[in-house]
């Protein structure tokens, strides 16, 4: 196997072993043993991937956003049959129904490591910003196409609605993961729905 091929698909796959112990245990939580242990990778080769645990911190969560982002363009784009301000909502109903089906945040770095690392790493708080402000691009881009297509009272012009979305959907989700229950979440729906309510 080509050396370069080998190495990027051990990079992979210590990302993706390391984003599910950082979703159980937190970055701090996170050994490099534990990790190296359990991706089957021989112990010591960890700085051969990434010079440092901040540097893997800083990787994970890119890869975490890039991810999140490609899914969010394709619920706000991609459904034919239906408005912009349709889907927006969808996605906000979608996360709010997975959160009763499974009892709790599922799969969200985001939420898992955004109070613990502002404080713990520079590099890491600038990829969790970096990636937030992706998020609410994606987000106003979807609102002034739901202003084009249909008649649209935001309660504030569509990049400052943005950012309202995401901080009172993250708001949410982090007392929701506090309290382990699921009304953050809905009363954060039911706001939304009532911001992106068409007249």
């Amino acid at each position: 196997m080509n050396k370069t091929l080998q190495r990027n698909e051990t990079r992979e796959h210590l990302l993706i072993t390391g984003e599910q112990l950082c979703l159980q245990r937190g970055f701090t939580g996170m050994g490099l043993s534990e990790l190296l242990t359990l991706a089957e990778v021989p112990k010591g080769s960890f700085y051969y991937y990434f010079r440092s645990k901040e540097a893997f911190g800083v990787a994970l969560l890119e890869r975490y956003f890039a991810r999140y982002l490609r899914d969010i363009e394709f619920q706000l784009q991609q459904q034919s049959g239906s408005t912009s301000r349709e889907r927006l909502l969808c996605h906000f109903r979608a996360a709010e129904r997975l959160f009763r089906e499974q009892g709790h945040i599922v799969g969200c770095l985001g939420v898992k490591l955004s109070a613990e690392v502002c404080d713990l790493s520079e590099s890491m708080r600038n990829a969790l910003q970096h990636g937030a402000g992706k998020i609410i691009v994606a987000y106003a881009q979807a609102l002034e196409m739901a202003q084009q297509q249909e008649t649209l009272h935001l309660p504030q012009p569509p990049a400052q609605m943005a950012e309202l979305l995401y901080l009172l959907w993250l708001g949410a989700s982090l007392q929701s993961k506090i309290s382990r229950e699921v009304q953050p979440i809905q009363l954060a729906l039911s706001t939304i729905e009532q911001w992106l309510k068409a007249h």
